[in-house]
């Protein structure tokens, strides 16, 4: 009977709202009558979002005990109580909410990129890599034989693999060496074990696999195909036997904490030791993916539409972080990234600094911005999320959702910012995901108070020039310069220089030169 329940797909859809799928045409459904043949089953084929959904809720409640439901979603308002001496506060959601620890890797499975588990020994992290391995179709003992476990010897050699020691004899030629290439390295999940404890010189190689897809050895090169990582560690602050290099935590695209296990489900504890039972060793084949299959479902998350209204507030967001007024003479260089790159002291520039609010500017929060990549990154996910819900488009649900575990590690706190020393928000220093969640609501709320959404200069000139500039005459591209002046004047005009008005600033530079190019060469033309 135990084992019975840890095969079980439930045959009923697990996400009760309709939301056809638009899909392409196809020329057979002229010829589709009203009865559907006997020997037609694409009706009764699982769709991929509901496959993944399956997926899911048979890893959460029966592989993973994992019953912290911390992706909350709601429908209707939610029924919350505030509890103990701190006042926190704990939320019933309203409608269908997930727990992080399981969807946050199905979704780097889905969307082919990496991601961290983090949480002390025990927690079941590794296990968990194992069963995204098994989901993707490799037998348990493959995917764990594929495994590599870093330890402190750990080699270049280890890692990718040896040139075969008869080659080395007898070869003339460095192409003439062949490379005993390690298995794991053709693999479409590919797991790294306690990533920290791997030697410096190693973790560059393992860069340039995680990063750029190929393996190098000895001038020979192995092409990786498109994969899914899970490296794991006891925490997220590069800790461990070796120091993890910057550019490698930075290819890693969400961190997942294992959070502490709640006594009250022993008895399924119980069970799998009683029934000698590994969730791994039991994954139906009903949740089980193809190759083909998984990258359709990549190209399905692709085609989630990202609104408009959605991706203004992404880039207002974005926009808070990078302004650092005291780090450069020139308007473009005043950035963070330019006080990084110098040798001087960051509270002296923040000494310096003493124009804005430091509690309400958000970008006080923070000692760096976003790099592209989180960006891509962050736009992934977001479609991801919104594929496994069911819908075509993301929602701002979605965004605040996913951002906090995509932006961890990433968007760095200043802890000895003025935000962080007022008492009701001292939890933030320890718990960085609710911390980028506030941050993204402290961000909405300035947005809506600004009526971006009813009134934005910019977003009008954009649209203008977005049509091109073909037919635009010489008066109308003065006119269009005069326009952008007048804005820059008046938004310089006595106010103070925040994070959106700097990049708002720099966007209206960008189409006053655009438009001055074609101005002269419009000249030129006469």
């Amino acid at each position: 009977m135990p084992f019975d329940i840890f095969k079980r797909v439930s045959r009923a859809p697990t996400n009760p709202k309709d939301t056809p799928r638009s899909r392409t045409f196809d020329v057979a459904d002229l010829y589709q009558g009203p009865l559907q043949s006997e020997f037609d089953t694409t009706d009764t084929a699982v769709a991929l979002d509901e496959k993944l959904r399956q997926a899911y809720f048979w890893v959460v409640n029966s592989a993973i005990i994992s019953p912290h439901y911390d992706i909350e979603y709601n429908d209707t308002p939610p029924q919350s109580f505030v509890v103990g001496d701190s006042k926190r506060r704990l939320t019933l959601p309203s409608a269908q909410s997930y727990s992080s620890y399981v969807l946050l890797p199905l979704l780097t499975f889905a969307t082919r990129r990496k991601c961290l588990f983090v949480g002390g020994p025990g927690r079941g992290k590794t296990a968990s890599a194992i069963l995204m391995g098994v989901l993707a179709g490799y037998p348990v003992k493959e995917v764990r034989r594929a495994m590599q476990h870093g330890h402190p010897q750990m080699t270049i050699a280890d890692l990718l693999g040896n040139p075969l020691p008869a080659d080395l004899v007898g070869a003339q030629r460095m192409e003439d060496i062949r490379i005993a290439w390690r298995n794991w390295l053709g693999m479409r999940v590919k797991i790294i074990d306690e990533y920290n404890r791997i030697p410096t010189r190693t973790q560059s190689a393992l860069l340039t696999v995680m990063g750029d897809n190929y393996a190098e050895v000895l001038n020979h090169i192995y092409e990786c195909p498109e994969s899914a990582w899970y490296l794991t560690a006891n925490d997220d602050q590069g800790g461990g036997t070796y120091q993890v290099i910057e550019a490698l935590r930075d290819r890693i695209d969400v961190i997942v904490q294992a959070l502490a296990f709640n006594p009250r489900f022993l008895s399924d504890l119980l069970v799998r030791i009683e029934e000698g039972i590994r969730p791994e060793e039991v994954v139906p084949k009903e949740i089980v993916f193809s190759e083909a299959e998984i990258d359709q479902m990549h190209g399905e998350i692709l085609q989630v539409e990202l609104p408009a209204p959605l991706r203004r507030r992404l880039e207002f967001f974005t926009s808070q972080f990078e302004l650092s007024e005291t780090a450069g003479a020139q308007f473009e260089y005043m950035t963070k990234d330019t006080a990084r790159l110098s040798a001087v002291d960051w509270a002296q520039l923040v000494a310096a600094d003493n124009g804005r609010d430091r509690l309400k500017d958000l970008g006080c929060q923070t000692l760096n911005g976003l790099s592209v990549r989180n960006l891509m990154t962050l736009l992934v996910y977001a479609k991801a999320l919104a594929y496994f819900r069911g819908n075509n488009s993301v929602e701002l649900e979605d965004l605040r959702q996913i951002l906090p575990f995509v932006l961890n590690d990433k968007l760095r706190a200043d802890l000895d910012a003025p935000f962080f020393s007022l008492p009701q928000n001292a939890a933030y220093r320890c718990d960085s995901i609710s911390w980028l969640r506030h941050l993204f609501d402290l961000s909405n709320a300035e947005y809506e108070r600004l009526g971006l959404d009813q009134e934005d200069p910019i977003t009008q000139l954009e649209q203008e020039f977005s049509l091109g500039l073909e037919s635009v005459s010489e008066s109308e591209t003065r006119t269009r310069i005069n326009r952008i002046e007048r804005l820059v004047a008046e938004w310089c005009k006595g106010r103070k220089l925040y994070g959106h008005l700097y990049d708002d600033l720099l966007k209206l530079k960008y189409l006053h030169q655009r438009y001055t190019n074609y101005l002269h060469w419009l000249r030129s033309q006469k």
